[in-house]
């Protein structure tokens, strides 16, 4: 289990990636972040600068992670339990790990009442920053702190129009010597930055940037640490001390005989060691651990963000007592550290076989035309099978309908948590597109070939992620049963969902209706989505917001849509928006539909604009003959060739389409959106 996605763990599963042999051999690695990105510290205050954005100063650690063949969970790690071996996380069950090497990294050291915004953790810290630049108001910005970081971040906020002060506890700045400290006081001189000095701890500041101490939840673990930043304290083999099966790194650890300041120096310099470590420890028990023994300083470069004076860039170096600077060619000496530094996580170049994986999720759904003509054959003089989301059982004596459907498919994601409430969500949305409420579930678990531990560990995990679906709902999870996937397979779930509707008749697919208007409840587009990052391809930030919205539970739209009398609907699930819909379609209805009102995941456009596409996208594109001239489906406007790719996009956890009565459709997109569907769009209408 790597716990953090600091420097040395980017750099050991880099490492990994470069070499595979390094790699332990026998064991399955999970890494564990709040983030699916880490940023790279050194770019950091040039980011706030606006000279980088922030996708440059960012490392990929789900890319990473796949192509290193690591397990990747994005949760908010809340606390360790070292006896039970235990990784606590926020929001569902905890990790069980064997060997556990933490790099969790820090928090800003401040703990005073005047509502300082603390710099780290850096995302609430950048979100704060955004606000601040978008409010009109008085530009001085107080900052408690004398140390690297306090100097460049002052210098980078001068960039964006702010105008910082910085506040010290005594005389002088804490750049590691009296010729540091020189070098910087000039740098902030001529950038017209004040410094206040002797400030005591009750004087109001905006920011603190006052140097760094671990998360608290390591000393309430019982880990030995460092009283002064509550870092933990380890040998030169970076084990934790008294702890056999832990390891620690970056800023939320320190050798204990040998300490070092925090530093992204140092994290970088651990890397090749935490390797070699790891690899002895699980693969080759008999070989002795590599001590390391730190230098004793290290250079550092501090940069003036190159933005309050784009003409003269500068930066400042110092090692020890000894300092350089500022200069122009030091700034971009710094500048070809850090390119090359962030280079080499670039993921690998989108290869023409790797666009051509098949896709999991519901993009691993048989076509729709070998399904057709496979279920033709079964009833070969018979009237063919109601393509109905759920199937009624039976009428219970009270005139509510019992209902049942089933869905399941590869899994889309390795966390088996996620993955399974991914997969829950997607099964029980058949039910909601009827109009029904769950009752009950059972649960079919395919589980790769490993040790029985780890199996225990990732059935408990998906169970639970199926259990975060139904205990909001009160809705009982009732057995089922469970498989081990044989010649390579992995993970699978699928899933047979019981519900209940009510007495006045289900919602039916269609047919639709003459002035029906057709509401859409949230985006499309997963499918290329995550075909383009199983390449390589695409923002990380796209995967992020995509998995937003596909965990957000469609149960409550079900009560909106039939209070605003929903006549029809569909969810979009594998065959795309056109494929779905032309299941709704009767003899001789036509409809039109608004290219600009169809809404698309932040992302999908460009990537289909690139030629990215779901493996199954080529075989839902029969759908695309429903716009043909004459066609059922008419468009009010022209439409790109990515819109047209977008509506054939198989989708995980689609949107639900639901057909309402011209007269109630606006309400009805109010209160959906009320919701918390900020993005659903009324689509089409009815001719």
């Amino acid at each position: 289990m790597l716990a953090g996605g600091g420097h040395t763990h980017a750099l050991l599963l880099r490492r990994w990636i470069m070499r595979p042999a390094l790699r332990p051999q026998r064991t399955l690695i999970v890494l564990v972040n709040r983030g699916s990105t880490a940023l790279y510290s050194g770019m950091v205050p040039g980011m706030v600068a606006g000279f980088y954005s922030r996708e440059a100063c960012s490392i990929d650690l789900r890319d990473l992670c796949r192509r290193a063949g690591v397990v990747f969970v994005q949760a908010e790690i809340t606390g360790l339990d070292p006896a039970l071996q235990m990784l606590q996380l926020q929001g569902r069950p905890p990790l069980r790990f064997d060997w556990l090497s933490l790099d969790v990294g820090c928090q800003t050291r401040w703990h005073g009442s005047d509502g300082a915004q603390t710099v780290k953790p850096l995302e609430p810290f950048l979100a704060w920053l955004e606000q601040r630049l978008a409010a009109v108001g008085d530009p001085t910005l107080p900052i408690r702190g004398g140390g690297a970081a306090a100097v460049e971040l002052a210098l980078a906020l001068k960039a964006r129009g702010l105008q910082p002060e910085l506040l010290l506890r005594g005389d002088s700045l804490n750049l590691g010597s009296a010729a540091a400290n020189r070098a910087g006081e000039r740098l902030l001189q001529q950038a017209g930055l004040a410094i206040r000095r002797r400030v005591d701890s009750t004087t109001p500041a905006a920011l603190a940037c006052t140097g760094g101490e671990a998360p608290p939840w390591l000393a309430a673990a019982g880990l030995p640490v460092a009283p002064q930043h509550g870092r933990v304290l380890t040998d030169a083999h970076l084990r934790v001390e008294g702890f056999p099966a832990l390891f620690a790194c970056g800023d939320c650890a320190q050798i204990a005989a040998d300490p070092r300041p925090a530093s992204g120096v140092w994290a970088v310099r651990a890397a090749p060691l935490l390797a070699d470590n790891l690899k002895r420890c699980i693969d080759q028990p008999q070989r002795p651990l590599r001590r390391w023994q730190p230098q004793r300083a290290a250079l550092q470069l501090l940069g003036d963000g190159g933005r309050w004076d784009p003409q003269r860039p500068r930066a400042l170096a110092f090692r020890g007592a000894l300092a350089w600077g500022p200069s122009a060619w030091l700034w971009r000496w710094k500048q070809h550290i850090d390119q090359r530094f962030m280079a080499g996580f670039r993921p690998a170049p989108a290869m023409a076989q790797a666009a051509a994986m098949a896709c999991r999720g519901c993009a691993a759904k048989l076509p729709a035309q070998p399904l057709a003509a496979a279920l033709a054959r079964l009833q070969p003089d018979g009237a063919p099978l109601p393509p109905e989301d759920a199937m009624v059982l039976e009428r219970s004596a009270t005139g509510e309908l019992l209902l049942q459907s089933v869905d399941g498919f590869p899994a889309l994601l390795d966390d088996p948590w996620l993955n399974a409430r991914l997969t829950t969500l997607h099964a029980c949305s058949d039910l909601w597109a009827c109009g029904a409420r769950l009752h009950s579930l059972q649960a079919l678990v395919t589980l790769p070939e490993m040790a029985p531990r780890l199996q225990e560990e990732w059935l408990v995990q998906s169970l639970a992620g199926v259990r975060s679906v139904l205990d909001p709902l009160a809705v009982p999870l009732l057995g089922g049963h469970t498989l081990e996937g044989r010649d390579g397979a992995g993970l699978g779930l699928a899933l047979s969902v019981t519900g209940v509707g009510p007495a006045g008749g289900l919602w039916p697919k269609g047919p639709l209706q003459r002035g029906q208007v057709l509401l859409l409840t949230r985006p499309i587009g997963s499918g290329v989505l995550f075909a383009a990052s199983m390449a390589g391809a695409g923002s990380p930030a796209w995967v992020d917001a995509a998995l937003q919205t596909l965990q957000q539970s469609q149960a409550p739209l079900v009560e909106l849509l039939a209070g605003h009398g929903c006549a029809a609907c569909t969810d979009i699930t594998g065959f795309g928006l056109l494929g779905h819909l032309g299941e709704m379609l009767g003899g001789g209805q036509r409809l039109e539909l608004d290219p600009a009102a169809i809404p698309a995941l932040p992302g999908a456009l460009p990537l289909l604009e690139q030629g990215h596409s779901s493996s199954l996208a080529p075989a839902n594109a029969q759908a695309l003959a429903l716009l043909d001239a004459g066609g059922p489906v008419q468009l009010s406007r022209p439409a790109t060739a990515a819109q047209l790719q977008l509506w054939i996009d198989p989708q995980t956890c689609g949107p639900l389409l639901a057909a309402l009565p011209a007269d109630q459709a606006a309400a009805a997109l109010t209160a959906v959106q009320a919701a918390g569907f900020g993005q659903a769009s009324l689509i089409g209408r009815v001719l």
